[in-house]
């Protein structure tokens, strides 16, 4: 008779003094375990044992020890790792934990943090309805990243942040101003700010940008502006570094009248040195964007007659500008120094008007294709939609 197979067992059971049981296994590297908790029938015990073990199969297990760490605790260990973030992401991060993340979660293991508990703190902050929806989306992207890093580390068998959703934001709607606003804008402004907003709507650099650009940047015989640093502004200190991506170094031709309005401006509001600002405070500093925009920005809105337009809104004319003057997204891209065609797309849609333009367009497309290169009436005034009907009523 053949012998009996011996089942495999993995890790033991065993009843304790007070009447419930404990599970104890060994890892993948053999190091034994106590499972976190006991339990009240060998039956839920021997369940335990066997998702454990399937975990530890599938590479799914996290060391229970490792989830006793608390969320503040791994939280504080997790920032000493970021060292790549730009200033103003440390800064939000810094905002976001303190105010949203450890007051919640700060006290609580790695290992209690469930779904149930990420949807219970997503459901508080949204009742509470004075956060906006980008505010919390924020939030929660932040909890994942580093729930997502404890995940990394074995502290945890996967990430609970799975809520479809949760942490995508909504684009605010873009606004834009008009040849004519930016026309009046630029006229009703204090004069040491015009090229400032001329350069905006018809360059389309950024505050950070335009803040820190400095004199020798600047080429007039050519009509260009060239984008080699920005100015970021974090709790009032102002810190001068390179774009964010290698496309926001740039070179951007601008218009007669962007260039004529930066000549005039370089001559008697710059700082007189190559390397000086070009745009600065009344005392030759950088621009403080709050001062700026209560001071002489949203005054000039409501002069010009477009109350509510932000200065980032002469970004997005700049963009849209450029698109019906016939760039396409590659130039586009260049242009606003965009990493992304989705960005770059977004602005295909927004300006009013562009569809009759490209109905018209098509016409003359059409006619074109209709009469020929050899017909003799190509290239006449008026469109062959227009002969063909004075043809049909004479």
């Amino acid at each position: 008779m053949a012998a009996k197979r011996e089942r495999r067992v993995f890790g033991s059971v065993r009843r304790l003094a007070s009447g419930r049981w404990q599970v104890r296994y060994r890892d993948l590297h053999g190091t034994p375990h106590t499972g976190p908790n006991t339990f009240t029938t060998k039956a839920d015990a021997t369940r335990y044992l066997a998702l454990v073990e399937a975990d530890l199969t599938r590479g799914a297990w996290a060391d229970p020890k490792l989830g006793r760490v608390t969320f503040a605790e791994w939280a504080e260990r997790w920032e000493q790792t970021i060292t790549t973030l730009r200033p103003t992401t440390r800064d939000l991060y810094a905002y976001l934990l303190r105010r949203f993340l450890l007051p919640t979660f700060g006290a609580t293991s790695l290992a209690s943090i469930d779904l149930m508990a990420v949807q219970t703190w997503l459901a508080e902050l949204r009742v509470a309805g004075k956060l906006s929806p980008n505010t919390i989306a924020k939030a929660y992207r932040l909890l994942s990243r580093i729930l997502a890093s404890a995940v990394q580390g074995g502290y945890l068998p996967h990430n609970p942040c799975v809520i479809r959703g949760a942490g995508s934001e909504r684009a605010p709607e873009m606004k834009f101003a008009t040849v004519a606003q930016v026309a009046k804008l630029a006229d009703v402004v204090a004069p040491r700010f015009r090229a400032l907003v001329l350069l905006a709507a018809y360059g389309g650099l950024r505050w950070g940008e335009l803040v820190g650009l400095r004199v020798q940047r600047a080429d007039l015989l050519h009509r260009t502006v060239t984008v080699a640093e920005q100015v970021t502004e974090v709790n009032g200190h102002f810190i001068v570094g390179p774009p964010k991506t290698q496309a926001g170094r740039r070179t951007v031709t601008l218009p007669d009248v962007a260039a004529a309005a930066l000549a005039e401006h370089l001559d008697h509001h710059a700082q007189p040195n190559p390397d000086g600002l070009v745009f600065t405070n009344s005392t030759g500093g950088f621009l403080d964007h709050s001062h700026f925009y209560n001071r002489v920005w949203m005054p000039a809105t409501l002069a010009a007659g477009v109350p509510g337009l932000r200065f980032h809104d002469l970004r997005h004319t700049a963009a849209t500008l450029a698109i019906a003057a016939g760039a396409n997204t590659r130039e586009l891209m260049e242009r606003m120094g965009h990493t992304s065609v989705t960005v770059a797309l977004r602005y295909q849609h927004v300006m009013g008007g562009r569809d009759a333009a490209i109905a018209a367009a098509l016409d003359r497309l059409v006619e074109a294709a209709a009469l020929g290169p050899e017909d003799p009436a190509a290239g006449r005034s008026g469109t062959g939609v227009a002969r063909r009907r004075r043809g049909r009523s004479a």
